[in-house]
């Protein structure tokens, strides 16, 4: 008999139920269309199959593309165009943006050059544990704008190397150990992998659901470089206190480290000289980075200077194609990437179709008029809608179901109430990152991380949210006078 292993059946079965009330037990409120609500259904019956994992996530977003298709609610009584609506995300070009992010993250680690950066910043900085620290978390911040996996960043690149320099001063992840070194280095490192994460739209792949969301119920379309000058301010305080903090508050053993900088040097010599291929990711991370901030338009105003994020991004992956870096099986073997465009088209979608049917605005009514009975300013307001939206993040196992069930919501109730749509929309996009550092679950990296063994559950909570507290003071004190010298206010 065939096992559908694939398969959890009780979420399954949850998520099913779900849908089915909003089609046919709870009757759409007054004010909102039939069809509306019913795509309201499916999108929260994909989001409830997302987060008990009823299916891969590329398979249950490809189940709510096939129902927003069939059932034609978008368009009833025109199942061609509903169809077409139903496939309408994978046009979005944020999308795509992600998509090819992954594909030249798979240069960083095939080439080695990922690894190369972090033990140089190892051997430079490596001294002290409290060095070490540093050293990996601005090689993590190095990495971040072109490496939009946390999971392939925090686990794939910088875990093993924590991992060597932990074993190698005599810190297994044992009762006996863990405390010399290791458990203090996994926490730095996984709450620095939450704040790079905050600092790029292609630091993590959910970022574009943000920017969409922003674009959909505000009209206002944030580039690349307004969201990394946004937040390099707050970020960059943010990455200079948390291993201090760690390190005074839950502090290593062993002090002193004299030998890891011998230990990077040894691995870099192992790894021999520069080789060609990490030239061309080198030239291609930094011709990256100058499309992306807009450097073009330096030359000229003309509109032929202005790049679109994602032509860079595929101008990037052009070079590493033609050059031999990567080769199209590369490309074919990186699932992580065309399961993020699938998954993204069918949320991406289905948040846009909700928006234009009315749902958003009348969901975002309904809270307003809540927090309106309550007299509050609209910053008092905004406070407490953030403080929600980050601590609900305990009932999510992922920050694109999290961002996809209520960014747009919350950031529309925001703005109604009279939040900068800007300011709060890129607050809340940070936020968006931040609340992923309560849990050992926040984030794909949070298993890998947790895993090692190196860190209790009882402790990963409890600097979670203490750690939680401190990001969110610095980057509203950082936000609020970096924002104030770049104008936003």
């Amino acid at each position: 008999m065939m096992k559908l292993s694939h398969v959890k059946v009780i979420p399954a079965v949850i998520a099913f139920i779900v849908t089915c009330l909003f089609w046919f037990i709870i009757a759409p409120p007054e004010g909102v269309d039939i069809n509306a609500w019913r795509l309201l259904g499916i999108f929260v019956g994909t989001i409830v199959a997302i987060i008990g994992k009823a299916l891969p996530i590329g398979g249950a977003a490809m189940i709510g593309i096939l129902l927003v298709g069939i059932t034609q609610v978008t368009n009833p009584g025109e199942p061609a165009k509903a169809m077409s609506d139903a496939l309408s995300g994978f046009s979005n070009s944020l999308i795509w943006l992600i998509g090819i992010a992954f594909f030249i993250s798979r240069g960083f680690i095939k080439t080695g050059l990922g690894s190369r950066i972090a033990y140089h910043f190892v051997k430079l900085f490596g001294k002290s544990t409290l060095g070490i620290s540093y050293g990996l978390s601005f090689a993590e911040l190095v990495l971040s704008p072109v490496m939009p996996s946390n999971t392939a960043r925090g686990g794939g690149v910088m875990y093993p190397i924590n991992r060597s320099i932990s074993e190698s001063m005599g810190s297994s992840p044992d009762e006996a150990t863990r405390m010399k070194i290791g458990a203090f280095l996994t926490l730095v490192a996984y709450q620095v992998n939450i704040i790079t994460s905050a600092m790029f739209i292609t630091a993590t792949a959910p970022n574009p659901l943000v920017t969409a969301g922003i674009k959909e119920v505000s009209g206002i379309d944030v580039s690349w470089g307004q969201w990394a000058l946004a937040a390099f301010v707050p970020g960059m305080l943010a990455l200079l206190l948390i291993p201090l903090i760690l390190y005074v508050l839950y502090p290593p053993e062993i002090k002193k480290t004299p030998n890891a900088p011998e230990m990077a040097k040894q691995k870099l010599l192992e790894m021999g000289a520069v080789k060609v291929e990490e030239w061309i990711m080198i030239g291609v991370f930094f011709l990256l980075l100058f499309i992306w901030a807009g450097g073009p338009q330096l030359f000229s105003d003309s509109p032929l200077f202005k790049v679109d994020a994602t032509a860079g991004a595929f101008v990037g992956l052009g070079v590493l194609l033609f050059s031999g870096v990567l080769s199209w099986d590369d490309l074919l073997k990186e699932k992580g990437a065309w399961d993020t465009v699938t998954w993204f088209s069918s949320l991406v979608m289905m948040a846009t179709f909700l928006n234009k049917l009315g749902i958003i605005k009348w969901f975002s009514h309904l809270v307003e008029t809540s927090i309106q009975h309550w007299g509050l300013g609209w910053m008092a307001a905004a406070v407490i809608l953030i403080l929600i939206y980050v601590y609900i993040h305990y009932f999510f196992a992922s920050n694109t179901a999290h961002i996809s069930a209520l960014f747009a919501s919350f950031f529309g109730v925001g703005v109604a109430l009279g939040a900068p749509p800007l300011m709060f929309g890129l607050f809340l996009g940070f936020a968006s990152s931040l609340c992923a550092s309560i849990t050992h679950y926040g984030t794909g990296s949070a298993p890998v991380l947790f895993g090692s063994g190196y860190v209790t559950m009882t402790e990963w909570w409890k600097w979670g949210f203490f750690i939680s507290v401190i990001n969110l003071l610095v980057f509203g004190i950082g936000c609020a006078v970096w924002w104030k010298v770049l104008g936003y206010w």
